[in-house]
This record gives C-alpha cells, sequence and structure tokens, in this order.
C-alpha cells in the first residue's frame, strides 16, 4: 500500500497556509498544491513503469477515426432532417437518411484502406 503520508502533510500544509493568509492566496496555494500533487503522481507512474518495463503500443483502432464523421453525420443529419421532413416529407427525409448512411459507409471503408 503506498504512503500517503508526504500528500497529506503537504495538503495540511497548504490548508494551514491558507488559514494563516485568508482568501486572497487561495487561488495561489491551490495552483502550488496542484503542480506539487501533479509532480507526484508523475514521479509515480514514472517508476511504476520503470519497474514493470515498457509495454507494446496498440495499434490505433479504426473506430477512433470514425468518431468525426459520425459527429459530423449527426450534427448535420438533424437540421437535415427538420428541413427534408417539412419541405419534402416522408420521401424527402428517406432520401436525406440515405445519402447520410452512404457517406458514413464510404468513409468507413476508406478510413479501413487507409491503415
Amino acid at each position: 500500500m503506498p504512503d500517503y503520508r508526504p500528500i497529506r502533510e503537504d495538503l495540511q500544509a497548504t490548508l494551514d497556509a491558507r488559514r494563516d493568509l485568508g482568501p486572497d492566496y487561495e487561488a495561489a496555494l491551490v495552483d502550488s498544491f496542484a503542480e506539487r500533487l501533479d509532480a507526484t503522481i508523475a514521479a509515480r507512474v514514472s517508476a511504476e513503469l520503470h519497474r514493470h518495463g515498457p509495454h507494446p503500443r496498440r495499434p490505433k483502432s479504426n473506430g477512433a477515426a470514425m468518431i468525426p464523421v459520425a459527429l459530423g453525420s449527426m450534427g448535420i443529419g438533424i437540421p437535415l432532417t427538420a428541413i427534408s421532413s417539412i419541405n419534402a416529407g416522408l420521401m424527402g427525409l428517406a432520401i436525406t437518411w440515405i445519402a447520410i448512411a452512404v457517406i458514413n459507409v464510404a468513409a468507413a471503408m476508406a478510413i479501413m484502406r487507409r491503415d
């Protein structure tokens, strides 16, 4: 189990300093504590990685590249749904979503070919 005493002592010192200095110095004290905490976490992570050795990197998944396409499709699809259903009815709505689906399939195929 890790020893949290130094972090607790550091936090207690920050709280004591805040009590002594007042709320005017709160932001500076919090920033200072956060920097020390970040350094402590980075040191622990580095030590843990060094202890276990390097791990092979996993290749980037194709799904991550599709996120912007999917979000863009939804962002454009919602207003196009409203416009097409008002102006062209059910047929316009069907054409709109078929076009969006075709674009997504084409983008997915292009991303899969690239990787």
